[in-house]
């Protein structure tokens, strides 16, 4: 059976109790939908915050990765636009050599495709050493030239991807213009300068090709790897606004009421206190 008491005012106490309660819920409520975490940090929930924390990591590293790649790619893009310039050169190149592999040429005309074979020759190097990216090559093997190999991570682990430059000041370059019909013979020939040049050109090609293929196929996999843990992760953490409004009201309401029903409570022992005095 309840006591009435001067002393102790039961009902203040049962209403503090109560508004504490809903106090504490509408602060967690309102940190959700400020921020639009379930979990914002280790005190919401310690276990899924650190997973939370891992998934970033990965994100983290995932997107540092493709940009990496997506410089490394710039570089195999400008190889590959100079070695297109030098296939299509090379094939200049040839019907050149077959004119100069001619012997009823004068030597008038003669030297006039020299001339032309040298031009087309120059052009060749050009494009090769005009094939830089943000000063990086894969056209040359001189580290000082800003070539070498390139290793470029493909993933949040490190793990890389390594790209091998061709030295092509000495694989990819004819040699100087023959001086008569049979030095041009030859390198037209199976084992000739010109068809060793040309297979090394149509090598780099298909070989750069596909890096350039990885690494966009690896981009690719990379972005939709993003989407899938940044999915997982607001699955795992953001807070469901539509439910959690309508909670913020709920509260706010509860909150109004326990706040009057407390002042109700207090005022109690007053009107006690008030008829013993009378």
């Amino acid at each position: 059976m309840a006591t009435n008491s001067v002393n102790t005012n039961i009902g203040a106490q049962v209403a503090l109790q109560s508004l504490n309660r809903t106090n504490e819920a509408l602060a967690v409520t309102q940190k959700r939908v400020s921020t639009g975490y379930r979990v914002a940090d280790a005190k919401d929930d310690g276990a899924a915050f650190a997973v939370a924390q891992s998934v970033r990591a990965d994100i983290a590293g995932l997107t540092s990765a493709n940009e990496q790649m997506g410089s490394v790619r710039g570089i195999l893009d400008t190889t590959l636009a100079g070695l297109n310039k030098v296939s299509d050169t090379m094939t200049e190149i040839r019907g050149v050599l077959v004119k100069l592999a001619d012997g009823t040429l004068s030597t008038s005309q003669r030297t006039q495709y020299q001339a032309q074979y040298d031009s087309l020759r120059t052009q060749v190097q050009n494009f090769i050493s005009d094939a830089t990216y943000n000063g990086r090559t894969l056209l040359t093997t001189s580290t000082a030239a800003g070539g070498g190999n390139i290793a470029t991570t493909r993933n949040e682990q490190a793990t890389v991807y390594s790209l091998t430059a061709v030295e092509g000041a000495s694989t990819l370059v004819v040699a100087a213009a023959p001086t008569d019909a049979a030095g041009a013979a030859s390198a037209l020939a199976a084992t000739g300068d010109f068809q060793t040049k040309m297979t090394a050109v149509n090598t780099a090609l298909n070989t750069f090709g596909s890096n350039s293929t990885y690494l966009e196929s690896q981009m690719s996999y990379n972005k939709e790897k993003l989407d899938a843990l940044e999915s997982g992760l607001g699955s795992l953490i953001d807070a469901d606004l539509a439910k959690e409004s309508a909670m913020l009201q709920a509260l706010q309401i509860r909150q109004q009421l326990g706040t009057q029903a407390l002042g109700i409570a207090n005022q109690s022992p007053q009107g006690l206190l008030s008829l013993f005095r009378g």
